[in-house]
């Protein structure tokens, strides 16, 4: 067969050439792990993430050499009754000594006690910046952990930045780990059923395993230019496993049905590329497009995650063009071997899409009921939507079996000081009248309960033109009623007593500022929106040279993402399901979950309409009647469908299990959305639809298709 279509030719010559494909495939990935054990990835700064005011005070605050050097705190307590003075003050002189002596530690304060004597605070001091604190405090945390040991009955744990970082950290790495434990078996088993074959089977898992690792090594260097928040490695396991599993079931399964029909097995790679593999091209590019979206957010974290996740799915659409029709030429027939016999005569009893085909036959008979029925369901599962809250994670939302976290709360209690900053910066050439401003804002704070503050609250720089006052949070971290402080003290207490200070310039500041400047920055989720769905209509016009096509896909597409952020606000913003998925309920969705989730779903949402209407296409070009094709256009697909979507469901419920809240929301968005488009949009609303609007449908096969000229080989077996 030949086609001037370039999947054919690609995988012509990787069926061809099979050694060269694969020795090519494994120098890109080896390179790639090269370059990720080479090139350290690189993480966002504090710098990348100010915006506003907040973002100007930390400015002007660096620039005047006033940056507070980062700080560990130790919170001594009893583990049982009243804590004892005596055994409580010999635990700090010994942490203290302990502690001196740790590489990184500038310098150890004296312990300060609670107002009720119900707990002992010990600060510490880092040398240089937060990052270098990240490198030395595991050696401090080992110190306060051998004081606790040395010291039965009292509770010493230590908080702080740093330590609270490393505990993240941890629980990041523990989890992806767990994804990967959980989420590959899993895959395989869903293969195994989906092949009833372990050699077809394992080649999908192989392609997605090794573009994850692929995408992870490429991202290294790309990391200078969009860092990396923390998430990127979770997301691209996520993306990669789901995309790269997906494709190869498109273009096997396909490659599987041509050999049965008696093709050689170069014939049926070129077949399967024709027609699956151009079907991949278009969803990959409708995911790159999708995830390409992020770029308009203008957000550090959104950019890092569209980079990793553009990566990963370009990885995958050359995978399964290059190396997948490689190793099916290479294999032939042994790649239904070796067969589990039960499963495999299960499969072939049940055929192409046996159980899909008897289901969507009442569809086709009463598309109209169909269709009100099924939109019904996903707009009454998506109405909760409509009072979905969204909020920026906080200090509540983290896990809270991360030790460092648990003793931030408890330090947040017991000391009011070591709640999150406030930091007012004036500056002026009068440094005694910045002074006495600053002084008057602290009382007036202070007075009127909007913060709290310590002894010696403010700095002067070296050359008397910047003076900082540092304020704490009348509330603990995440507090909504912190919110009212940043606004009185922007608004009326600063102003007002910076009013008689001649060329001052103002900004306040901290991580109370910044967490509310981030809440009320302008939204570009419309921006965004808009660009993905124009976009993608375009494409799917384009694809399939109907603006009918276009509108109803993207219809169905909003429906379920809508579905399936209704489906989030029942569960996170309500305490229903606490105990099942193993997190406190914090009212609020994750900021960046619903935005990220939408262009995921709308990129992975085209990966089945395209797949089952260029296999409609197909049935009416076969001369079927238009009800004919639609039922032909199901049935064909449903098997690879049905698979690709269990095999996404399974792997982003792994997600739901993991222990960050956030990677809980998009676990359960996700599933639920690919769960809600495989099964009751692709069964019940797509066909509804396609034969209600038969008349500027029925045109479909119209494309000239591609001609192709049968050549004779013998087969490869």
């Amino acid at each position: 067969m030949s086609s001037s279509s370039p999947t054919v030719r690609v995988a012509r010559w990787s069926a061809t050439h099979p050694w060269r494909a694969i020795g090519l495939w494994i120098a890109l990935v080896a390179a790639a792990m090269a370059l990720m054990m080479s090139v350290p990835t690189q993480q966002v700064s504090e710098e990348d993430g100010r915006i506003g005011e907040s973002g100007r005070a930390e400015a002007m605050i660096d620039k005047a050499g006033l940056s507070a050097s980062p700080t560990e705190s130790v919170l001594i307590s009893s583990t049982q009754g009243s804590l004892d003075t005596a055994k409580a003050e010999a635990a700090a002189t010994q942490l203290t000594q302990t502690a001196t002596d740790v590489k990184g530690v500038a310098d150890v304060g004296p312990p300060i006690w609670s107002e009720s004597r119900d707990a002992l605070l010990v600060p510490i001091t880092m040398s240089g910046n937060i990052d270098d604190a990240g490198d030395h405090v595991e050696g401090l945390l080992e110190a306060t952990a051998s004081v606790e040991r040395t010291n039965p009955g009292l509770k010493v744990e230590q908080a702080g930045e740093a330590s609270i970082d490393a505990g993240i950290d941890d629980k990041v790495g523990s989890d992806l780990a767990s994804a990967e434990a959980l989420s590959l078996p899993i895959t395989f088993v869903i293969l195994l059923v989906a092949f009833g074959a372990f050699i077809a089977a394992g080649i999908p898992v192989l392609l997605a395993i090794t573009s994850v690792g692929t995408a992870l090594g490429l991202y290294a260097p790309l990391s200078y230019l969009a860092p990396d928040s923390g998430t990127v490695a979770n997301v691209v396991l996520l993306i990669g496993m789901a995309v790269g599993v997906d494709y190869s079931l498109f273009y096997l399964k396909r490659e599987r049905e041509e050999r049965q029909r008696g093709r050689s097995t170069i014939d049926a790679i070129e077949i399967a590329a024709a027609t699956s593999g151009r079907a991949v091209v278009v969803s990959g590019f409708a995911v790159m497009v999708s995830m390409a979206g992020l770029f308009l957010s203008g957000d550090d974290v959104f950019n890092a995650l569209a980079v990793g996740s553009i990566a990963v799915v370009a990885v995958a659409v050359i995978g399964s063009l290059t190396v997948l029709p490689a190793l099916l030429a290479k294999l032939g027939r042994w790649v239904d071997r070796p067969r589990i016999p039960v499963l495999w005569r299960v499969n072939r009893r049940i055929g192409a899409g046996g159980i899909s085909g008897r289901l969507v036959r009442p569809v086709v008979r009463r598309p109209v009921l169909s269709a009100v029925l099924a939109g019904g369901v996903l707009l009454g599962l998506a109405a909760p939507a409509l009072g979905m809250k969204m909020h920026q994670g906080t200090i509540d939302t983290l896990p809270q079996d991360i030790p460092a976290v648990a003793a931030y709360q408890r330090m947040q209690e017991s000391f009011p000081t070591e709640r999150p900053s406030i930091r007012v910066v004036l500056q002026s050439s009068d440094s005694d009248a910045a002074r006495a401003a600053l002084a008057k804002v602290q009382a007036d704070a202070v007075s009127a309960d909007l913060a709290s503050a310590a002894d010696d609250s403010i700095a002067v720089s070296a050359d008397g033109r910047t003076s900082v006052l540092t304020l704490s949070a009348p509330h603990s971290e995440g507090d909504p009623r912190n919110d009212a402080s940043i606004e009185q003290l922007r608004d009326t207490i600063v102003p007002r007593a910076a009013d008689s200070v001649d060329g001052v310039t103002t900004a306040v500041g901290g991580g109370v500022a910044e967490g509310y400047d981030y809440e009320n920055r302008p939204s570009k989720l419309p921006l965004v929106i808009g660009f993905v769905l124009i976009l993608t209509l375009i494409m799917m016009g384009w694809t399939f040279r109907s603006v009918t096509i276009a509108l109803l896909t993207t219809g169905l597409n909003l429906l379920s993402v809508g579905a399936s952020f209704g489906v989030l606000a029942l569960v996170f913003q309500h305490d229903w399901f606490n105990g099942l998925l193993g997190y406190e309920s914090s009212g609020f969705i994750v900021d960046w979950i619903p935005l990220f989730c939408f262009v995921i779903l709308v990129g992975l949402s085209m990966d089945y309409h395209v797949f089952v209407l260029s296999r409609v296409r197909e049935g009416l070009r076969q001369g079927l009647d238009y009800e004919r094709a639609v039922e032909f256009g199901i049935r064909e697909t449903a098997s690879v469908v049905t698979s690709a979507a269990a095999v996404m469901v399974s792997v982003f419920a792994v997600f739901a299990t993991l222990s960050m809240l956030e990677m809980k929301q998009m676990g359960v968005g996700l599933s639920v959305a690919i769960l809600l488009d495989a099964t009751l949009v692709r069964l019940v609303l797509l066909p509804a639809l396609l034969l209600l609007f038969k008349g500027p449908l029925a045109k479909l096969a119209d494309e000239p298709a591609r001609k192709v000229r049968p050549e004779r080989r013998p087969a490869l077996v």
